[in-house]
């Protein structure tokens, strides 16, 4: 999927626990989880707001797109070196 999460280095970079996190939110455990591991297929703006605000972050740093064919092609390229 070309949409990564990257909210686990953001936790782990601010010390802080998903719990935590979920709990400064308002969304449950489950979610905020579903979200770290990349399963999520939507996030509504207010929650992406409010992670930002609690994690002191900008959207970018959460959120980042890689182009699958590009993925593609660099792993080739590893394979064949």
């Amino acid at each position: 999927m070309p949409i990564i999460v990257n909210l686990d280095v953001v936790l782990a970079t601010r010390k802080m626990r998903l719990n935590t996190v979920a709990e400064l939110v308002g969304i449950t455990i489950q979610n905020l989880s579903i979200l770290k591991t990349g399963k999520a297929k939507a996030i509504r703006f207010s929650t992406l707001e409010k992670l930002c605000e609690v994690l002191d972050c900008q959207p970018g740093d959460l959120l980042e797109y890689r182009d699958a064919d590009q993925d593609r092609r660099s792993e080739t390229r590893r394979l064949r070196a």
